[in-house]
């Protein structure tokens, strides 16, 4: 599918639809069994690059990312238990035994900074009683299908492809002319949303989340600090991820003839 919008805003990397599939494309890139991987990085260094990834309940890379592609609450099986995941986003598992000799069985994986954290913490919530609440709100779920499937939108079918999502990863200009589209038709709704949660997570799961209400907003994604790291390298430092449902990017692709997008101020900054 080609896209308008894509056109309009001077996309670098392919939009990337998510869609959901019951067998893996031919060809598709996926992480072995039981091995980690960010599924941020398969976006963005798959599928905005031009190929197609695949995962599913054995391939999902980690278990933050098993979450956010709706493979179900992946936390129970975290090194220590929902509990051991608890302390880890937040102050960490070394105040106790049971933590301490998690953390060396950790460290004997050779996977020394998933150890430190493990046992120092990440620090990304103030404490564990947080990360519960998190969690408690966290819109996990068990999707109806076999695969999660990422690829570039120009080599998508919207008539055979079960597409979810369109998602882009922007600059500032072009983050800043998506929340003008976004807001084109009905500002009153507040239509762009910043959720907090792992980068996958706001691709995923939040963003199936949006499918359910009467106007779904677009989601605003990696600031989480771990993804950002993971794909500095392919997309450098200053981008964002902008995640439309389907039905939201429809219609703001309807709505790039005649708007701002063809008009000069537009015209100066995309220049620039």
């Amino acid at each position: 599918m080609n896209s308008k919008l894509v056109d309009a805003i001077g996309l670098k990397t392919h939009a990337v639809a998510l869609t959901w599939a019951d067998a893996a494309p031919q060809g598709a890139i996926q992480f072995k069994p039981g091995r980690w991987g960010c599924v941020v990085s398969v976006f963005a260094t798959v599928a905005a690059k031009g190929r197609v990834g695949a995962f599913d309940r054995k391939t999902y890379g980690c278990w933050g990312g098993g979450v956010g592609l709706g493979f179900c609450n992946c936390y129970e099986s975290f090194p220590g238990g929902i509990e051991g995941f608890c302390h880890f986003l937040a102050d960490g598992n070394d105040h106790s035994e049971e933590g301490q000799r998690v953390g060396e069985e950790i460290a004997g994986w050779g996977d020394r900074n998933l150890a430190d954290d493990f046992l120092h913490g990440e620090r990304y919530l103030k404490n564990a009683q947080v990360t519960r609440r998190f969690l408690e709100t966290l819109p996990m779920r068990d999707i109806p299908a076999q695969y999660v499937v990422v690829k570039p939108l120009d080599a998508s079918d919207p008539e055979n492809d079960d597409i979810k999502s369109v998602t882009l990863f922007v600059n500032p200009d072009q983050f800043s002319a998506l929340v003008v589209l976004a807001n084109y038709t009905e500002p009153d709704l507040e239509n762009v949303a910043v959720p907090w949660g792992a980068g996958c997570q706001i691709i995923g799961i939040f963003a199936y989340r949006e499918l359910e209400r009467e106007h779904p907003r677009a989601l605003v994604g990696m600031t989480d600090l771990s993804a950002r790291q993971n794909v500095r390298a392919s997309l450098g430092e200053n981008v964002l991820s902008f995640t439309m449902p389907w039905p939201l990017f429809l219609k703001m692709e309807q709505n790039v003839d005649g708007s701002f997008l063809q008009r000069r101020t537009w015209a100066e900054l995309h220049r620039h």
